[in-house]
């Protein structure tokens, strides 16, 4: 087979040994819930409320907030104006490894315009903090009496919990943490972990068959009517009817994708083309979704009659109603029985069609540590120097996860760990590191790509924990840069052997896509209306996961050209082929009698199978059986993962690349424009060639019976009758000896000249005769 040259080092994937509880022998609660992460330990306070705090000021009042404070780490609550019982009910978390101090001091001061007085202070050695390890209960908060610096009891009280835990306790995603104590106001909301959701995606099928009645204001001459179909965004229409009148039928399917819950309805306008960029709307008609029909499977859907409307738009939204105009005939429902692609179909996370109701039991759950990265690049300048504030994003299934932000750090440690259900073993997770851009504020900024990993649940043996350093290599217009390394651990343990095994004979996708296919076109068209949708509302969480985030990790434009990646391909499909390119090489070689003793065996074997039948097919499925089980020694002991060599990025022109980062459309300029697509021409033309070739080949099959040459034809005719009269009387094992033999004969009874056969067959006529 073609070998290709392995990638370099760098960009390789490396095995690790992190100090993770899965495989260890330890009496620890966390190893058996929490265990694809190194634990970190943090000291938690929650500062829950105070009641019966003095007045500091002039009025008597106070305006109260607590500071709490660790060596040189210092949190903050937010203040009450005029309040002496304020509840705040916040947790601060300050990591074990940065801890400095003994005593941990909490304030509670009063907001003043020049200077904050101390209202009262509680202290607790470190050494006297109680461990909790979920799942026990949460620690119950205290009320402690208040002191002055003097440690005399002042008026007031604090109610609070302080505990040693780890990234396991509940109180972790949305605690004030002391790594990112430099982050304030709104950008603490954007570093947190958070888990999303993705919307529930469906089908929009509007079956527009028929329209009565219409109204057109030219009555001399013949309506060509079409209908327009808006859902939220995305326009659609059908083709111009072909019966012109007031009567039209289409009887045509347009297919939109909608998001659970419904926020706009469907509209249909009625149009008629009078001039050459003049449409006149004949009636309009409005449909709210949750009032549509769903449907799971093939049944036929019930038609309806809508009445149209002719309207006029006064002052924007407030629609007046003239007169009924006429009514359409329409089959609306919203499609369960499909599964709406959201995501490039190779990476495909899940294949679950819509309505629950059809979704088949899960046959395992996925684990993913996410522990740490290494050698990050600086993403961004901050006071003159490089810094990256890193986040991962995970995507399988409906199921999105986020990471807290590391702030200022090239070796992130996260030790955050997820779970998925998994229904299809042949479904792949995405993994992305990204740089907040909206740590320090400012909301113009972008999210940058440090990198992302994919891994196909199939690779993974069940209940192994894989634990690896992943390259992260993003492609650059200046070639393929190593951004870092993210070291995940990763389980797939499968709840029924049985049921996974049986998924195999499945098909890939929902039955309806079998029964009632989508063109590729409307397939593409689809999913990129998908993605659309789960960008927008993903980035209308809070922290929102932002719209260049999603599409870097649904692969938006994969579709797009690339000189690369056609490289990439027509190699990949080179080394599919090199096996049997390999086999005909070593046919050639039998035939030629390079190694006389293999031939003979050879010859020994093929009489042995024409004599007795029968034994063809299992001397292959053994044969199959037996390269399967010496290839078992070499197989994949890792996840599979990003392939510079494969994917001809290390190796791209610098041109090349430019082109693949260009824009649609495009807006470089026309002379290096011209130059691409001169170059586009040139290699069209060669597949434009071969293509040609390939007609050619079949063209000249054709004419063997169809008398385009006659005298071919008579020839081919009157073989075919002696070879009808010879192979009826000589026992077919004969012929497929003296056959065998032929091919197999002896260099010295060959010659370099072309066979008579294939002289015939090139010799016979094919349709590029008439090609213009």
């Amino acid at each position: 087979m073609m070998q290709k040259p392995p990638q370099a080092v760098d960009f390789a994937l490396k095995e690790t040994s992190p100090k993770i509880g899965a495989g260890s022998i330890t009496g620890d609660k966390l190893s058996c819930t929490y265990d694809l992460v190194e634990q970190m330990q943090y000291l938690y306070v929650r500062v829950v409320k105070a009641k019966d705090l003095p007045g500091k000021d002039v009025t008597g009042s106070c305006d109260p907030y607590v500071e709490v404070k660790l060596g040189n780490y210092k949190g903050t609550t937010k203040h009450f104006e005029k309040k002496s019982n304020p509840e705040w009910n916040q947790v601060f978390a300050f990591s074990k490894e940065r801890i400095q101090a003994s005593v941990l001091e909490v304030f509670v001061k009063d907001k003043d315009v020049v200077l904050d007085d101390l209202i009262g202070r509680a202290m607790f050695d470190l050494n006297e903090v109680p461990k909790r390890v979920p799942p026990d209960s949460p620690l119950a908060p205290q009320w402690y009496r208040l002191e002055d610096r003097k440690g005399d009891k002042v008026k007031g009280e604090l109610m609070l919990a302080v505990w040693m835990g780890t990234q396991a306790d509940e109180a972790f995603p949305d605690a004030w943490h002391s790594d990112a104590a430099t982050v304030a106001g709104d950008g603490v909301t954007h570093i947190r972990s958070k888990v999303y959701l993705s919307p529930k995606l469906w089908y929009v099928r509007v079956n527009i068959i028929e329209a009565q009645d219409l109204l057109p204001s030219d009555k001399s001459r013949f309506p060509e009517v079409f209908v327009k179909a808006i859902l939220g965004n995305q326009a659609l229409r059908t083709r111009t009817s072909i019966s012109k009148t007031i009567n039209p039928m289409w009887n045509e399917d347009l297919m939109f994708v909608v998001a659970d819950p419904f926020e706009e309805p469907l509209i249909l306008s009625v149009e008629d083309r009078v001039g050459s960029n003049k449409d006149e709307v004949l009636g309009r008609c409005l449909i709210p979704l949750p009032m549509v029909q769903r449907r799971l499977d093939h049944k036929p859907v019930n038609s309806r009659w809508f009445n149209l409307e002719k309207h006029v738009i006064v002052d924007g939204e407030h629609k007046k109603e003239i007169k009924f105009a006429s009514r359409i005939h329409l089959r609306i429902c919203l499609e369960g029985g499909y599964h709406v692609l959201d995501e490039s179909t190779h990476y495909s996370s899940d294949l679950r069609p819509t309505a629950k109701q059809l979704w088949k039991s899960s046959i395992g759950i996925l684990e993913v540590g996410i522990l740490s990265a290494h050698g990050l690049m600086p993403m961004k300048t901050k006071d003159g120097r490089g810094t990256t504030d890193a986040y991962c994003v995970a995507k399988y299934g409906q199921k999105w996860v986020r990471t807290r932000t590391i702030v200022d750090s090239f070796m992130p440690r996260w030790n955050e760990q997820y779970t998925w259900e998994v229904f299809d073993p042949c479904t792949v997770i995405t993994i992305g590191v990204f740089d907040n851009g909206h740590v320090h504020g400012g909301g113009g900024g972008k999210d940058s790509r440090i990198g992302k990993v994919r891994i196909r649940l199939s690779t993974l043996e069940a209940d192994r924990v894989y634990t690896h350093s992943y390259p992260l290599l993003v492609l650059h217009p200046s070639g393929v840069k190593k951004t870092g390394e993210v070291q995940l651990a990763v389980r797939f343990t499968c709840s029924s052997l049985i049921n996974m095994l049986h998924m195999y004979s499945h098909p890939l996708l929902p039955k309806m896509h079998y029964i009632h296919p989508l063109s590729v076109i409307q397939l593409d068209s689809l999913r990129h209306q998908a993605m659309q949708i789960v960008s927008m509302r993903l980035s209308r969480a809070e922290p929102p996961l932002r719209k260049e985030i999603v599409e870097y990790m649904l692969d938006v434009d994969s579709h797009m050209w690339s000189m690369r990646r056609s490289k990439a391909n027509f190699f990949r499909i080179m080394g599919v082929l090199s096996g049997l390119i390999a086999v005909g090489k070593w046919f050639d070689q039998i035939c030629n009698w390079k190694n006389p003793l293999t031939s003979i065996l050879i010859h020994i074997l093929f009489i042995i199978l024409v004599l007795y039948p029968e034994l063809i097919l299992p001397t292959v499925f053994l044969y199959l059986f037996l390269i399967g089980i010496w290839n078992f020694r070499w197989r994949a002991r890792h996840p599979p993962h990003m392939d510079t060599r494969l994917s001809h990025a290390d190796a791209a022109h610098p041109d090349e690349l430019d082109e693949e980062f260009d824009t649609f459309p495009t807006s470089r300029s026309s002379d290096i424009v011209r130059m691409r697509y001169d170059r586009l021409r040139s290699i069209a033309g060669r597949v434009q060639t071969v293509i040609g070739d390939l007609a050619t080949q079949g063209e000249r099959f054709q004419s063997l019976l169809s008398w385009r040459d006659p005298r071919a034809t008579t020839l081919f005719v009157t073989f075919c009758l002696i070879a009808a009269l010879v192979l009826y009387v000589t026992p077919f094992q004969v012929v497929a000896l003296l056959l065998g033999f032929y091919v197999l004969r002896h260099p010295r009874f060959r010659h370099k000249l072309p066979s008579v056969p294939l002289n015939f067959f090139r010799r016979l006529p094919a349709r590029s005769d008439s090609m213009l």
